[in-house]
């Protein structure tokens, strides 16, 4: 990896800075009216150009950038010929593949006019003209002209026009033409930033479609999904919890004080239920800080965070192979446990804050992996999360107290929890790569792709089959004199799931690990690849530089243009609310979208628009800022503006997220999360109802 790669990232943002920090104007006009005789003016338009800056001419052949344009309003005057421009430069613009002409400096546009009476009149109208410099080019602008002329009384006798233009006719709607990577020119409704060089094919009508102008309206009101796959997920890694050496002496201590409860059985029973409660209610309280959708989405996709989160599992895991004691402040918990002598519920509620505060250092890792997951969806993913996770918890206090006798089958404290806590460092030092993954996609370093992931994860869990087998030893760890059978079990599965990775790093999908792995667009060395390109359009879709469909979708990556792109092509719509950190949304695509109907559906049928939630590093041209309808924010990234779309029409935030819409904007049907889109069936089912609508509509 060159330091420049590294440092990339870096120099785009500089650079960003630098084109959006003012809003450029680098054309100023002048009018003024000529008398050459009683009845003849000439209406001379003066344009000094910014140096740098070129005016486009108005002799632009079809297909090219907008060329300048006069519209006179209606008068009692005759327009004589067209405007007159001098000779303009050429050159040859490979993003247009034509010969484009323009000016620089000052540019005389002169047109004669005629009048037809005595009557001292102005002359109005609109001019239309578009300018660019080396690096990027501005939206076409508008100027409204006026002129003061007067006749006299020879000039009567010519008869009144209407309005007409004296440039060249319109441009026709255009051929999309392909912007190429040695241009960074970019026109029309487009600005470039970083290295997202994209062109705009004059004619697509992304006016109509700019969703700053729309209303804020929910289009579609999203059901409740189903809880309980997450709910169960987190309460499996709950009772992995209580297996830690931090939590699992600790049950038959707690247990044994409410059995001994001075006052009577009952009473005790009933403080370990409210022990059991404490517990939840203080691990829901964690939920809470991540319910905030805005926070949430910061903490689980911004590169700052993740970054936090790769450092402090990497420190877990160290602490986990025993290099060192880590612990909450002892302040904290002193405090805590001084309150928990006070007796009474007041004391069983401290005593349970005791309990989580002191297991931190092997329960932390685990509540920050679900709460960073579930943080991704509405306000009560994290708080399911925590539910399923702190029940789990908390459920075997309760239940020993009231079945005391079933603590005779738990298995004794010894080394086999210095194990269990090494395998953990191993695990937490493989789910630390994700979040450094996460940073390196939202920031696009590429330091960290495919090959490289599934690489180090080859060596960190031959590693941990290396310790199962006793090879490798750590502090505090026992001899292994013999190999049980469940350690057995757990030697063979994670030796099996090591060679499960291996064709990984030839470009295998490897659909079980769909969502943790980065995107197969990062893999360097693919020998398993094939040529998926399927462009059914010829056009380089904006920020195509920077974001990538998978599977050879020829995807666009900006609402405006790809819906403009489809209704020129006749084509519906689906929008792809995704994310470059969405685990669930890589799942989606590895497993349902390479199912050859779906891909075949999705590449021919349907234009896809795949808006990012989380790609922060692209921001919007300062014309397209504005201020959001749903919250009131201002909105100046993609992906603030991606986010808005689907909070202002589909009152949600959480991803993958899927809506079919016909070139009107109106719904095909009943737009689909995750739950419904992980099923192939289902989603080629949803694909084929909103084509058939579409179809059955235009008839």
């Amino acid at each position: 990896m060159s330091k420049f790669k590294i440092f990339l990232p870096l120099i785009i943002l500089l650079q960003s800075f630098a084109a959006f920090s003012q809003i450029h104007d680098p054309v100023k006009w002048q009018f003024k009216a000529r008398k050459k005789s009683d009845c003849v003016y000439e209406l001379i338009f003066h344009a000094k150009v910014d140096k740098g800056w070129h005016l486009y001419s108005q002799n632009i052949a079809d297909g090219g950038p907008v060329p300048t344009r006069f519209t006179f309003n209606e008068g009692t005057y005759k327009i004589i010929g067209k405007v007159k421009e001098p000779a303009a430069h050429t050159f040859y613009d490979s993003a247009f593949s034509m010969q484009l002409a323009y000016h620089e400096g000052e540019v005389y546009f002169i047109q004669e006019v005629q009048l037809i009476n005595d009557k001292a009149i102005k002359i109005s109208g609109e001019l239309e003209y578009m300018c660019c410099d080396d690096h990027q080019c501005l939206p076409p602008d508008l100027r409204n002209f006026s002129f003061d002329v007067k006749g006299s009384t020879d000039c009567a006798g010519m008869k009144t026009v209407k309005a007409s233009s004296a440039a060249i006719p319109p441009a026709k709607t255009p051929v999309l033409t392909t912007g190429k990577k040695d241009t960074v020119k970019i026109c029309c409704d487009g600005v470039a930033k970083g290295s997202a060089t994209f062109v705009n094919a004059a004619g697509l009508d992304i006016k109509k479609y700019r969703f700053s102008d729309k209303a804020c309206g929910s289009k579609f009101q999203q059901k409740e999904e189903s809880y309980w796959l997450l709910f169960l997920l987190a309460f499996g890694v709950g009772i992995l919890a209580l297996i830690t050496p931090c939590m699992f002496p600790m049950i038959p201590m707690t247990v044994t004080f409410f059995m001994n409860d001075a006052e009577s059985k009952r009473r005790g029973r009933l403080k370990a239920v409210f022990f059991g409660l404490s517990i939840v209610f203080i691990y829901l309280m964690f939920g809470t800080v991540f319910g905030n959708p805005d926070m949430g989405n910061l903490l689980a996709t911004h590169w700052i965070p993740n970054l936090i989160f790769f450092f402090v599992f990497l420190v877990f895991a160290a602490s986990f192979f025993g290099l060192f004691e880590l612990a909450l402040p002892s302040s904290w918990i002193n405090k805590a446990d001084s309150k928990a002598d006070k007796g009474g519920f007041i004391g069983v509620f401290f005593m349970a804050l005791t309990t989580v505060l002191v297991s931190f250092s092997c329960t932390g890792p685990l509540v920050a992996s679900i709460l960073v997951e579930s943080s991704k969806g509405e306000f009560i993913h994290p708080l399911i999360g925590m539910l399923g996770f702190s029940t789990a918890v908390a459920l075997p206090f309760t239940l020993f107290a009231f079945f005391p006798s079933w603590m005779r089958s738990l298995p004794k404290s010894g080394a086999w929890l210095n194990s269990v806590k090494v395998v953990f460092g191993f695990i937490e030092l493989a789910l630390a790569l994700k979040f450094l993954s996460t940073a390196d996609l939202t920031e696009h370093w590429g330091i960290l792709d495919r090959d490289i992931y599934i690489g180090l994860w080859i060596v960190i869990f031959t590693l941990m089959g290396c310790y199962l087998l006793g090879w490798i030893k750590f502090a505090h760890d026992s001899e292994v004199k013999h190999i049980t059978v469940p350690r057995l079990g757990f030697i063979i599965a994670t030796f099996g799931f090591v060679i499960y990775m291996i064709p990984g790093l030839l470009g295998a999908p490897l659909k079980l690990l769909s969502g943790i792995l980065p995107p197969m667009s990062t893999h360097d060395f693919n020998i398993l690849a094939k040529d998926e390109s399927t462009a059914d359009w010829n056009i380089k879709p904006k920020y195509s530089d920077v974001l990538h469909a998978p599977l050879g979708i020829n995807a666009f990556f900006e609402y405006e243009e790809g819906m403009a792109v489809a209704a020129q092509l006749g084509k519906p719509v689906l929008l792809d609310f995704t994310g470059l950190g969405c685990t669930n949304c890589r799942k989606v695509e590895d497993n349902v979208w390479t199912d050859p109907e779906v891909l075949k559906m999705l590449k021919g049928d349907y234009v896809v628009i795949s808006l990012y939630v989380d790609e922060r590093t692209i921001e919007l041209p300062t014309y397209e800022h504005y201020v959001s309808k749903f919250d009131g924010k201002k909105i100046t990234t993609l992906a603030q503006k991606n986010a808005d779309i689907q909070k202002c029409w589909f009152n949600g935030n959480s991803q993958p997220f899927y809506v079919l819409m016909n070139n009107d904007e109106l719904l095909l049907n009943t737009p689909i999360a995750y739950q419904t889109a992980k099923s192939p069936e289902d989603f080629l089912k949803f694909l084929k109802e909103g084509k058939v609508k579409y179809d059955l509509n235009r008839k």
